[in-house]
């Protein structure tokens, strides 16, 4: 007798064991809820159903010899009784959690007005590059990009600028601990393409630049620039200037005037700067009989530095420059989208401040 009382306590522990593993969950969500009513299920087949060990126990209450039968009979039943309320219990409780979650959702009226989302958009760097973009691809260039960090002969070497020049000194250039650079112009993925492809080649090349200049009103030390690169056979300072005066009045209108200074860059010669004629006054000086703000007065636009590719840069990139000639040109991103949108600050283009940002679509 004793034997077979504790069989029926075996068949307890190992309903203890299944419960065990049921009272660990939290009822959270209505998933969560409807996955411990199923377990609870299972549980109630395993321990109380035909085929369970208390069901075998108690076809065993017969075999028993009669003056223990029924200390027998009332500890399996017992043992059952306990199995059998614990589940009902836990049945209601799940039962009404899953009841709440089920009501709280059919509560909602479907008939209110929805909150519309805040839709995101490009930033207005991203919005000007894409439109730069899409121009050259038009008139036949390729975008090419390439990587941030540069050898000393990428960044410097290949594009003629010679030792003890200012701009390879660490107090303008970012070096790391290796000798490497962070690039301080966009004219090293020229250098790149033009080892890739050879000549003829037309590309522009957006993306990161990195100097070390102090943050301020007009100064960041991580802007953007834009260089174009045009190598082929006959190419001349014409189709530089027609280049240029082509990419800016499909992007400022077809008046757009161009107007080109002698200038110096170790990496093209000859070099020059280019100016447009400002968008805002049409290139008089003044708008809303003021002194207009974008061009100061003057009638004109300073863009960006430009010139014939030196040949010492087509050398370096195994370019005979007695069979080709090239011209290249690049500007600052910020400095036109500044220009373009009046901004006195070029710092609140990084500051993220979605009040700023937003009037931008």
């Amino acid at each position: 007798m004793t034997e077979e009382i504790l069989t029926a306590k075996k068949a307890y522990e190992l309903f203890e064991k299944d419960w065990d593993n049921l009272k660990d969950l939290n009822l959270t969500n209505l998933e969560e809820a409807e996955f411990g009513l199923k377990t609870l299920i299972e549980i109630r087949n395993k321990h109380t159903g035909k085929k369970s060990s208390f069901s075998s126990l108690m076809k065993l209450i017969g075999q028993v010899s009669p003056e223990d039968r029924i200390a027998f009979a009332q500890e399996v039943q017992k043992l059952k009784t306990r199995v059998e309320i614990a589940i009902d219990l836990a049945e209601r409780e799940i039962k009404s959690v899953i009841s709440e979650f089920k009501a709280a959702q059919e509560s909602k009226d479907v008939t209110l007005p929805g909150r519309r989302p805040r839709v995101g958009h490009l930033h207005l760097l991203t919005i000007l590059r894409q439109q730069i973009e899409d121009i050259f691809v038009s008139m036949g260039y390729a975008i090419e990009d390439d990587r941030e960090i540069e050898t000393d002969y990428y960044n410097f070497e290949a594009l003629n600028i010679p030792e003890g020049h200012p701009a390879r000194e660490s107090q303008d250039t970012f070096y790391t601990t290796e000798g490497f650079a962070l690039r301080s112009q966009t004219s090293t993925v020229q250098i790149r393409a033009m080892e890739r492809h050879g000549a003829p080649i037309r590309i522009i090349a957006p993306g990161k630049v990195f100097r070390r200049d102090t943050p301020d009103m007009t100064h960041v030390p991580m802007f953007h620039q834009i260089e174009g690169l045009c190598v082929d056979k006959g190419i001349t300072m014409a189709h530089l200037k027609g280049t240029v005066a082509e990419w800016l009045r499909r992007l400022f209108g077809k008046e757009t005037r161009i107007r080109i200074r002698p200038s110096y860059f170790p990496f093209t010669e000859p070099s020059a700067e280019f100016d447009f004629s400002c968008f805002k006054c049409s290139g008089t000086g003044t708008f809303e009989a003021e002194r207009c703000r974008p061009c100061k007065g003057s009638g004109w636009i300073e863009l960006g530095g430009s010139g014939m590719v030196h040949p010492n840069v087509l050398r370096a990139c195994n370019v005979d420059p007695q069979v080709y000639s090239g011209f290249a040109f690049g500007f600052g991103l910020e400095r036109m989208c500044a220009l373009m949108y009046s901004l006195d600050d070029i710092r609140l283009m990084f500051e993220n401040d979605v009040r700023f940002l937003e009037q931008f679509r």
